[in-house]
C-alpha cells in the first residue's frame, strides 16, 4: 500500500502566488497568520495526515465502521487517532477563537483539511459537519446554545451532525415530517426519523449535537414551516457534563459502496417519549438556517473532490514508477516501468494537471471567503461574496465530479490490478463516487450555479469574473514562451461567455432547455476557471525563472499549466455548443419513450 504524502511545497505555491495569503493575513484578526506560523501549521498537519490518519485509510475501509444494539463502534484505531486530532488542536483551526477556537483564515483551514481529506476522507467527514454546526450555532444559536454546546463542539471533545433527510423527503426538504411539539418549559419533543447521517453515532467522542430539522404543530407546509432544533445525544447537565441520555437513537447504518469506515446513520427520534431539543433561532426559518451548514459543507465536500484525486494521483505515480510490463516504443529492448509508455504518461499528466487546477480554485474561492468575511470595505466585502456565491456550486460539482474521472485513471493505471482491493486504487474509485451526491448532486449544484447565481443576477458576477480572465489573457501576451496557454484561456473565455449569455438572455423563456444544459455550462465554468488559475500559475513560475530561481518546481508548473490547456481547457468550445444547442434535443423524447 502506497503512503501519502501532503503536497506541500504546490499548497503553498497556491497559497502565495494564487490565493494572495500575504493580503489575508493582512485582514483584521488574522494579523497572526504569519508566513512562519503558517508553514509550521502545514508542515505539522502533513506529518500527521500521512503518519496518524494514512495507515488508517485501507484497514478502516476493510473493517468498516460497525452497528450493534443501537451504538456504533469505530474501525480499529479511529478512536485513538481523533483522541491525538482533539489533543494537537486540529479541530478549531480556522473557528471563533471567543469559544475556544484558532481563528485562522479558511484558506489556511482548507490546506490543511486537504490533506485531511486527502489522507482519510472517511476520517474527516467527522470534523466536516461539526464545524458546519458550529457556523450554525454561532451565527443564529441563543447566548444559552452557544455557552452549552460551541466550546466543546469546537475543541473536538462533542461532534456535531446535520440532520436534514428523510426516506420519503430526500433533497426535497418541503416534504420534511419530523416534528417538535413545545414541551411549556421553552423545550420540544422532536418525533420523526432521518437518514443518511454522516456520523449520527459513533465512539470516538463524548457526545454527538445534532442539529435537525422538523416542523411545529402549526407551522405551514412547504419549506416556509421548516424550524431547526439543536437535539444532543446526552442532555447537558447544569456543570456542563453530558448528563441523562436523550432518546435519539441510531437503529441502523447503511452499507455503502465507499467510505466504510464512516457511518452513515438512520437516526430515529421520539420512539420512547420525545427527543428533548431546543430551538435554533426563530420558528419556520430553519431551512435558511441549515442552508448556512450546507454552503459551508459543499465547499468541504469539493475538497474531498481534490483531496481523492490527489491521493489517487499519487497512488498511481508509485506503480507506474514500479510496475515493469512491456517495451518501450523505442530506446529499449527490454521491459520497462510502465511510466515510460506514452498512454500512461498521458494519464499521470491529465491526473497531475486536473489535481493542480483543483486545487488553486479551491484556495482561490477559500482566500474570497476570508476577504468577504473581514475586509474593512464595505464594498469589497460584497464583490468577494459575489465571486464565493458564484463559485460554491463549481467548488462543489466541479471539483467532486473531476475527482470521479481522476479516481477512474488511477484504476485504469493499475489495470487489471486496479480492480483488485488489495492494491488501494479501487477504495479512491469508490470513495470518490459519493461525492457527487452529497450535499445536493451535480444536477443540483447545476440549476443553483445557472438559476440563483447567473439569471437571476442578470450574469453581473460571471461578467466581473470574465473581465479578471481576461486581464491574466492580455498578461500572458508579454511571455511567448506561454502562447499555447494564452490562446486556449482566450479560447475558453470567449466559450464562457457565449453559455453565458445564452443562459441570461433564455433561462426566463425557455427554462426547461436552459436547464438541459445546466450540467455541461457546470463543468464548462470548472473547466475554464481552472484553466485561468493554472494560466495564472504559468505567469508566476515564469517570473520566478526569470528572477533566476532554478526551483524544477516551476518549469514543471508550466508544463502541467501547457498540458492542461492543450487536453483538458481545449474541450471548451464543445461545452459551449451543448448548453447552447443541447438542451432541445435533451428533451426531444416523450417521457414514455424512455
Amino acid at each position: 500500500m502506497s503512503t501519502y504524502t501532503a503536497p506541500l511545497q504546490d499548497m503553498r505555491f497556491v497559497l502565495t502566488e494564487l490565493a494572495a495569503i500575504d493580503r489575508v493575513a493582512k485582514l483584521p484578526g488574522y494579523e497572526e497568520a504569519t508566513d512562519d506560523l503558517v508553514e509550521a501549521i502545514l508542515d505539522e498537519a502533513g506529518k500527521f495526515a500521512g503518519g496518524v490518519l494514512a495507515p488508517l485509510n485501507f484497514s478502516g475501509d476493510q473493517e468498516g465502521a460497525r452497528w450493534v444494539d443501537r451504538a456504533v463502534t469505530m474501525p480499529k484505531g479511529f478512536k485513538e487517532a481523533y483522541r491525538q486530532f482533539v489533543d494537537n488542536g486540529w479541530a478549531g483551526l480556522s473557528l471563533n477563537p471567543e469559544h475556544g477556537g484558532q481563528g485562522l483564515p479558511k484558506v489556511v483551514a482548507a490546506a490543511v483539511q486537504e490533506m485531511w481529506k486527502a489522507s482519510n476522507m472517511a476520517f474527516s467527514l467527522c470534523p466536516m459537519l461539526t464545524m458546519g454546526a458550529v457556523e450554525a450555532l454561532e451565527l443564529v444559536g441563543s447566548e444559552a446554545q452557544k455557552a452549552t454546546y460551541l466550546a466543546n463542539m469546537i475543541s473536538g471533545e462533542w461532534t456535531g451532525t446535520m440532520n436534514l433527510t428523510e426516506p420519503q423527503a430526500g433533497s426535497d426538504l418541503a416534504a420534511v415530517r419530523t416534528r417538535a411539539v413545545p414541551h411549556g418549559d421553552g423545550t420540544y419533543r422532536v418525533f420523526g426519523q432521518k437518514i443518511f447521517i454522516t456520523y449520527g453515532d459513533h465512539d470516538m467522542a463524548e457526545n454527538t449535537i445534532h442539529l435537525v430539522l422538523a416542523r411545529t404543530p402549526d407551522a405551514p407546509e412547504g419549506v416556509k414551516g421548516i424550524s431547526l432544533f439543536v437535539v444532543p445525544k446526552f442532555l447537558v447537565n447544569a456543570d456542563g457534563s453530558p448528563g441523562e441520555r436523550n432518546d435519539a437513537w441510531c437503529v441502523s447504518i447503511e452499507h455503502k459502496l465507499g467510505i466504510h469506515a464512516s457511518p452513515t446513520a438512520v437516526m430515529a427520534f421520539g420512539d420512547n417519549g420525545g427527543a428533548i431539543g431546543t430551538l435554533v433561532g426563530k420558528e419556520n426559518e430553519g431551512l435558511k438556517y441549515m442552508f448556512i451548514m450546507m454552503n459551508a459543507a459543499r465547499y468541504a465536500v469539493g475538497l474531498e473532490g481534490l483531496a481523492i484525486a490527489e491521493r489517487a494521483y499519487q497512488k498511481a505515480v508509485a506503480y507506474a514508477r514500479d510496475r515493469v510490463q512491456g517495451r518501450a516504443i523505442e530506446g529499449s529492448t527490454g521491459s520497462v516501468a510502465i511510466i515510460r509508455h506514452p498512454d500512461v504518461r498521458r494519464m499521470l499528466m491529465q491526473m497531475r494537471a486536473q489535481v493542480e487546477a483543483m486545487r488553486a480554485v479551491a484556495y482561490a474561492v477559500a482566500a474570497a471567503t476570508d476577504m468577504a468575511m473581514r475586509h474593512p470595505d464595505p464594498a469589497e466585502r460584497a464583490r468577494q461574496q459575489a465571486f464565493v456565491d458564484l463559485m460554491i456550486p463549481v467548488v462543489k460539482g466541479w471539483l467532486t465530479e473531476t475527482g470521479n474521472e481522476v479516481a477512474s485513471l488511477g484504476v485504469q493505471v493499475h489495470g487489471g490490478m486496479g480492480f483488485i482491493e488489495e492494491t488501494g486504487a479501487a477504495q479512491f474509485f469508490r470513495d470518490a463516487r459519493i461525492t457527487t451526491i452529497y450535499e445536493g448532486t451535480t444536477g443540483i449544484q447545476a440549476n443553483d450555479l445557472i438559476g440563483r447565481k447567473i439569471a437571476r443576477e442578470g450574469g453581473a458576477t460571471l461578467k466581473a469574473v470574465l473581465a479578471m480572465m481576461r486581464q491574466t489573457e492580455s498578461e500572458l501576451a508579454a511571455q511567448a514562451g506561454l502562447a499555447s496557454i494564452r490562446s486556449a484561456l482566450g479560447q475558453g473565455i470567449a466559450a464562457l461567455e457565449a453559455a453565458g449569455g445564452f443562459i441570461v438572455a433564455d433561462y426566463a423563456k425557455d427554462v426547461r432547455s436552459v436547464a438541459a444544459g445546466a450540467v455541461p455550462f457546470l463543468k464548462l465554468m470548472g473547466i475554464v476557471s481552472g484553466g485561468w488559475m493554472m494560466a495564472r500559475a504559468a505567469l508566476a513560475a515564469q517570473a520566478k525563472i526569470a528572477a533566476g530561481d532554478a526551483d524544477a518546481f516551476y518549469p514543471a508548473k508550466i508544463a502541467t499549466a501547457q498540458f492542461y490547456a492543450a487536453h483538458v481547457l481545449n474541450t471548451a468550445t464543445g461545452l459551449a455548443q451543448e448548453v447552447v444547442q443541447g438542451g432541445a434535443s435533451a428533451l426531444a423524447l416523450d417521457e414514455a419513450m424512455f
